[in-house]
């Protein structure tokens, strides 16, 4: 079928006058013709200002794990909002939510809040600088921690030829040059190539910034060998362990990535899950790197811990450790990959999955990939396309492929279903669409 967007094209023609791109946020533009406004989100769905609705399996880039508007969460906010607004002073409820993240996640000796993950992982890196007297740091390709200078280098594997090694480039205009010096490079999965590079400038590097679950690469996931040996490195060479968990934290496991792994991080973040959706970030580590907050690091906000995110996040992690949340989570995507691939097979097409149930990458080959790298020989052009389809059938996903499609608690068997038959309409339209294309060539 194919969407009205009248009132999405009406109101970007009057916001593009305003905003620059029409929104708030870089990500939120899909072009003139394709931006959408929402007007209401409820459960696994969101409806737009044009009443389209579709199943969302963007969920705000992860946040909404229990679904848009839960009552519980919503009215646990609401009691928030009763103690008056921020206050530039602490609460309560700081030391409460701290304590439950700790008695998730072990390596959460000591707790502080931010508001986004862009924050906290600033922070990490701060931090994990202070602690070892050093400056440089790790990243791997393929790999996202926010829109700050530090993070905002990357391999832009559409330019690579495959011949040779890829460049890094500024992810975005304005990024100093001269700090490119601090970041090295590695790929996912290759811990030979990790010693390589601790060894010769273990000397510089404060620490190893990793996602084990890659959340806007394809949710490619590290190997268990390779994160143990990964950690044994950092150990080995003095440097720290920073987990970036701001999707994976209380999302694929009650105590993230780290107990899914069981690995335990020097340091780590926490963002999208927490509150389910209210906007609060966790910095989080072993106690005597954590001790060096107020003691020479610098860390705070006005809005860092305000009274309603504080809340929501209790009660949103209260429900996700003690309620069956996850395993249906977890369920529910099991199910979405086996009905997607049910199809994809019965066409012959090539495909795999990544990563978690909760958070998994749909990739055109039958290989799963390993690396960042490995996302360059797959047929993304067939997914970008599939996606555009997608939204015509009422079924929303990120139209980038290496971004995950991610699952909540209030997707249920209609939303599936709904799911499925919109995949498999898109599936078919993509394919006749390059089948068409091929023929015209002819």
């Amino acid at each position: 079928m194919v969407r009205s967007l009248a009132n999405s094209h009406a109101h970007f023609a009057r916001a593009v006058q305003r905003l620059p791109l029409g929104v708030a946020s870089n990500f939120r533009y899909w072009g003139d013709e394709r931006t959408i406004y929402v007007k209401s989100g409820r459960g696994g769905r969101i409806t737009d200002i044009d009443d389209n609705t579709y199943v969302d399996y963007r969920l705000g880039y992860g946040p909404a794990i229990l679904g848009y508007a839960d009552a519980r969460v919503d009215e646990a906010a609401r009691q928030g909002m009763e103690m008056g607004g921020v206050f530039a002073l602490s609460t309560e409820m700081e030391l409460q939510v701290a304590e439950r993240i700790s008695r998730m996640v072990p390596a959460a000796e000591l707790v502080r809040f931010s508001n986004s993950g862009t924050e906290a992982v600033m922070a990490a890196l701060r931090l994990a600088r202070a602690y070892t007297g050093k400056d440089n740091y790790v990243l791997l390709e393929g790999s996202y921690h926010g829109l700050f200078d530090a993070a905002m280098w990357h391999v832009p594997m559409h330019a690579w030829s495959q011949v040779g090694e890829p460049e890094v480039t500024p992810y975005s205009e304005g990024i100093p040059v001269s700090s490119r010096s601090l970041a090295h490079f590695v790929q996912a999965n290759d811990a030979n190539g990790l010693e390589a590079v601790l060894k010769k400038h273990a000397g510089t590097i404060a620490c190893l910034l990793i996602e084990p679950i890659m959340g806007n690469c394809l949710g490619i996931a590290a190997e268990p060998d390779y994160l143990r040996a990964a950690r044994a490195l950092c150990d080995k060479y003095g440097v720290l362990m920073i987990i970036d968990e701001v999707k994976t934290g209380f999302r694929v496991a009650r105590g993230g990535v780290q107990q899914l792994y069981d690995v335990h991080a020097d340091i780590c973040t926490f963002a999208k899950a927490v509150a389910n959706g209210y906007p609060i970030s966790v910095l989080a580590g072993r106690e005597d790197i954590m001790r060096k907050l107020g003691r020479g690091v610098a860390h705070g906000g006005t809005y860092t811990a305000h009274p309603v995110s504080l809340a929501a996040a209790d009660r949103t992690l209260q429900i996700l450790e003690e309620t069956d949340a996850l395993e249906r989570i977890a369920a529910y995507g099991t199910q979405l990959r086996e009905g997607m691939s049910a199809v994809l097979g019965a066409r012959g097409i090539a495909h795999s999955f990544v990563g978690h149930p909760s958070m998994s990458g749909l990739y055109f080959a039958e290989k799963p990939p390993r690396t960042y790298r490995d996302w360059k020989t797959s047929d993304y052009s067939f997914y970008n396309e599939m996606a555009q389809h997608l939204h015509n059938e009422g079924v929303l996903c990120e139209p980038d492929s290496r971004e995950p499609w991610f699952v909540c608690a209030a997707h249920d068997a209609d939303c599936l279903g709904d799911t499925l038959r919109g995949f498999e309409t898109a599936v078919d339209a993509t394919v006749a669409a390059g089948a068409a294309r091929r023929k015209l060539s002819a």
